[in-house]
């Protein structure tokens, strides 16, 4: 739990697992939640917190979004401020600076003093420092708390918080996060839970890769690719990302984004900002840059990140029909 980990200097323990349909007595809280942004993300966060009990209020420009989620029985309101103005918990769920340079300013003349936001986003720090300051004046405590997890994941609870900020707005923040997400982790001062995000991205971008490069060459062999995803995601050479994109790379289905290359893209670009920053050699990250980049500019825009197989594929097909040729 969140207050546990506080307890402890020396060492942090996820929360325990909470299914995001099990109730978390959110009556004791007493508090209504809000969600701004009811994307593939925000939309899934949303849904679980109102199975758990809560009562949820949400917001999306999308009129597509707004309509899926009256369905589900989460209160869709008009603007940012009208849901501020009835939740002292809320939840971001944004695409970008942009929309959260808007969401605050609505924000900060809407809630009430002693509202708590976490923003749940990949965003730069300083974006997130801004807003941060935007709000404490009006009595707001911002904490930085991304998510570790796929679109997915987020559907069935499996995401983990990495919540930074204020300990006692944490602490507080703690039954809302357990509606949504199995575990979180309180990794210090405002601004340390993207340093962490951008680590755990690190590797999702490494592995993503990895787990296609070794599915394409399992196929070229003649290897069944379900097969590949079955055996090898239960041994030793398996990753998460491995368990969780191998079967879209395996049955070609990254038509469905759960995360899309575009918003990717964006992630991309903030850890090479961190490592170049730190001077940390990543021969690993930059031999993916390339096949994120090509699968950007082959129409994968809108796919999921599983669609890096496709690029890895087509190379693939372009090196057989030169070897071909060379052999005449």
């Amino acid at each position: 739990m969140v207050k546990k980990n506080l307890a402890s200097s020396k060492k942090s323990n996820p929360t325990k697992k909470a299914s995001p349909t099990t109730k978390v007595t959110p009556e004791k809280l007493g508090l209504n939640v809000g969600v701004i942004g009811l994307g593939i993300m925000g939309s899934s966060i949303a849904t679980n917190l109102h199975r758990a009990g809560f009562q949820v209020f949400g917001f999306d420009p999308s009129p597509k979004q707004q309509k899926l989620l009256k369905k589900v029985g989460i209160e869709v309101c008009a603007s940012v401020s009208e849901v501020a103005q009835q939740c002292p918990y809320m939840l971001l769920s944004l695409p970008s600076v942009l929309a959260l340079e808007n969401v605050t300013k609505d924000i900060a003349s809407s809630a009430k003093k002693g509202t708590i936001v976490a923003e749940l986003g990949t965003l730069p720090h300083d974006a997130k420092e801004a807003s941060r300051q935007l709000l404490s004046k009006k009595g707001i405590q911002l904490l930085d708390c991304p998510l570790s997890g796929t679109g997915a994941q987020a559907v069935t609870g499996d995401l983990i918080v990495f919540a930074s900020g204020e300990k006692k707005q944490t602490i507080a923040m703690e039954p809302v996060f357990k509606g949504f997400a199995r575990g979180c982790y309180y990794v210090g001062a405002f601004g340390q839970g993207m340093k962490m995000k951008i680590v755990a991205n690190h590797l999702v971008a490494i592995h993503n890769v990895s787990t296609a490069e070794s599915i394409l060459l399992g196929i070229q062999m003649g290897l069944d690719p379900n097969m590949i995803v079955k055996v090898i995601g239960d041994g030793a050479g398996s990753s998460r990302m491995f368990q969780v994109r191998g079967p879209s790379m395996a049955n070609r289905t990254w038509d469905k984004a759960t995360i899309t290359i575009d918003v990717f893209s964006k992630d991309m670009h903030l850890i090479g900002e961190a490592i170049e920053s730190y001077a940390v050699p990543a021969p690993l990250f930059s031999s993916c840059v390339p096949v994120y980049n090509a699968a950007k500019a082959l129409g994968h825009g809108q796919d999921d990140t599983a669609s890096v197989y496709k690029v890895l594929e087509d190379w693939s097909a372009t090196a057989i029909k030169k070897n071909k040729k060379s052999k005449k």
